[in-house]
C-alpha cells in the first residue's frame, strides 16, 4: 500500500508547505515526511500490513512557525487499510478552529 497526504490551509486557501507527518501502524512509526511547497506528502511506496493507521500531523509546531495560533497541537487521523495493495491518499483541511478530511484517490 502506498500512502499519501495533501495539507491545505482554509483560513489562507493555500496549501500548508512544510508540515511534518508521520504514518503510524500498531507497531509503531512506518515513514514520516515533511510537506512540500504544494502541500503533499508521499509517505510510502511500500506494502504494509491490512489494519488501522494513523497519521499524525504536526499543526501546532506548523501553526507556531507561520507565526499564527491554533487550537491544534497536532492532528490525528485513523483510518483502516483492508486491502494492502490499494494506494490510500488522506488530505487534511485545516483551519485554526476545524479540520476535515476524507480518503482521496
Amino acid at each position: 500500500m502506498s500512502v499519501s497526504t495533501h495539507v491545505l490551509d482554509a483560513a489562507l486557501g493555500r496549501p500548508a508547505a512544510g508540515m511534518t507527518v508521520q504514518l503510524l501502524d500498531a507497531d509503531g512509526v512506518v515513514a514520516s515526511g515533511t510537506t512540500d511547497a504544494d502541500g503533499r506528502c508521499r509517505l510510502t511506496e511500500d506494502p504494509t500490513a491490512a489494519g488501522p493507521h494513523r497519521l499524525v500531523f504536526a499543526t501546532g509546531a506548523w501553526s507556531q512557525a507561520q507565526g499564527r495560533e491554533t487550537f491544534w497541537p497536532e492532528v490525528m487521523l485513523t483510518f483502516a487499510v483492508r486491502e494492502p495493495t490499494e494506494h490510500h491518499h488522506v488530505p487534511l483541511l485545516l483551519s485554526p478552529f476545524a479540520y476535515s478530511t476524507y480518503r482521496g484517490s
